[in-house]
């Protein structure tokens, strides 16, 4: 999971780009970078948050009306300079690409390329495959001076050779230069991919490729739906629009981005992430009536900020008063992508501060987002143990978290994973809570898909069910990339 965004502009797009990895901060929080475009490229990034990597004057020598923007959330690769992107290539004319999402055959690719093509890897990550396999697609093709009708087909075609070569998820944002942005998506549409256009009052338009909606509205631009699973999307320095679904597969946009890694006030795949969420929380609020009958919680306490919409709805359902008795210090990272568990676990007591008044001597609900490791569900239960709950219970608005993902989570192995080794009576002691409750998958399901005009035939629930929509992935291959993923985070 990482933030990408692309812009094409009738003025300079340095600004609008870092307001942009503002808005997707919460996507990634180890490295991020700007790369701008004219008759060269111009390139800032660095490590740690957006805030601490871009000074005023890195907006002045970001030149150019086109650009892309990448923040990091690593899953694979390292975490050095050489791994930050966007990345870029020289030749054939210059082309830069940011990348959200994993490859589950880039060794054998990247092998590929070094051994067949003769080419250096200067990273760790996959993204660099993905750029090479860009460049060596247009190389190949006759060289179109024009950047209209005939460089599209030519960029169709290559791009249909990564779809072919390329397992895994990716969504991709490109500037090439002399010619302009280039957005596309793998065939299943894994990863998330919006498209937005602002009209000036000039009468010209431009136009925004991103990871999720959330900066639309500050910069002036109009959501225009979803660069769709397996197309291809070019904007000339003209302006000029050029749309093609080139390959489509079944469409899998993958859940975890509804359950907890999309801002609330985004829509995704024309499905809003705010109303996925309260269904979420109706959903449970009619499992517990199922399963507890007997049982009603005096509070119902949301684990902050993700989980917010989805206890509110579940209190509204029951009819138990809602209530905030977590206080979250707004400047702690969220610690679901924190490196380790030892960071995970001192983090959580930096982050959040229980309020006595909303716990002591209450039966107290507390609904987060999901149970992943469980070290940061332990931390909470501790800590609302210690200020004289009478009673906890813990609900989750994701199912039980069983298997690796290789599709952009960081959730290499299924060692890590406390549902996939036991039951939920296990699970329940060793939290430490009175009662526990998972939604179940088909009520998940439902709820993302509930309502929107969208076109999802079955999200991606590999996390939950083992079920890898690409590749052939049996458990030897499972284990080998856990592997290759577990030492990576080592370095």
């Amino acid at each position: 999971m990482c933030g990408i965004v692309g812009i094409v502009s009738h003025q300079p797009v340095a600004e609008a780009l870092y307001d942009s990895l503002i808005h997707l901060q919460h996507r990634g929080q180890d490295a991020a970078g700007i790369l701008t475009c004219s008759s060269r490229f111009y390139v800032k990034q660095g490590l740690g948050y957006v805030r601490e990597i871009f000074a005023p004057q890195d907006m002045l020598q970001l030149k150019g009306r086109i650009g892309i923007a990448h923040t990091r959330y690593p899953t694979a690769g390292g975490n050095d300079m050489a791994d930050i992107q966007p990345l870029w290539i020289g030749s054939p004319r210059g082309i830069a690409l940011a990348h959200n999402g994993n490859l589950i055959n880039y060794a054998q690719l990247s092998q590929a390329i070094i051994q067949q093509k003769h080419r250096h890897l200067n990273s760790s990550i996959d993204s660099e495959v993905l750029l090479h396999l860009l460049a060596d697609g247009l190389d190949a093709k006759p060289y179109v001076k024009e950047d209209g009708e005939d460089f599209f087909d030519a960029l169709c075609q290559s791009i249909q050779t990564i779809f072919s070569r390329a397992q895994g998820s990716y969504s991709i944002v490109s500037v090439m230069i002399g010619k302009g942005l280039v957005a596309f998506r793998d065939p299943h549409g894994i990863r998330p991919l919006v498209f937005g256009e602002r009209c000036n009052a000039d009468g010209t338009t431009d136009y925004i490729v991103a990871s999720e909606t959330t900066m639309f509205y500050a910069l002036g631009f109009d959501p225009m739906g979803d660069v769709q699973p397996g197309e291809v999307i070019f904007i000339n320095h003209e302006g000029h629009l050029f749309r093609r679904v080139v390959q489509q597969k079944q469409f899998t946009p993958c859940v975890f981005e509804y359950v907890y890694f999309a801002r609330p006030d985004s829509t995704l795949n024309a499905v809003s992430v705010y109303r996925s969420r309260l269904r979420m929380g109706q959903n449970l609020a009619h499992a517990w009536r199922t399963k507890y009958p007997d049982v009603l919680p005096d509070v119902v306490i949301p684990a902050p900020f993700t989980s917010n919409t989805a206890a509110l709805s579940f209190g509204h359902e029951l009819g138990v008063r809602y209530t905030e008795g977590l206080y979250k210090n707004p400047f702690i990272g969220r610690t679901f992508i924190m490196p380790n568990s030892q960071q995970r676990s001192r983090s959580v007591r930096y982050k959040l501060t229980p309020q006595k008044t909303e716990i002591k001597d209450k039966k107290v609900l507390i609904l987060d987002d999901s149970i992943v490791r469980g070290t940061t569900s332990q931390e909470i239960i501790k800590m609302v143990r210690e200020f004289s709950a009478k009673e906890i219970y813990l609900v989750s608005a994701c199912p039980p978290i069983t298997h690796p993902c290789f599709y952009g989570v960081d959730i290499p192995s299924s060692d890590e994973l406390i549902a996939a080794h036991m039951t939920l009576e296990q699970i329940r002691v060793h939290l430490g809570v009175d009662k526990l409750l998972y939604q179940d998958l088909n009520d998940l399901i439902e709820a993302v898909t509930r309502r929107g005009d969208h076109a999802i035939e079955r999200p991606c629930l590999a996390c939950m069910n083992g079920s890898y929509i690409t590749g052939q992935l049996n458990q030897e291959a499972i284990q080998a990339l856990g592997k290759q993923r577990m030492l990576e985070k080592q370095q």
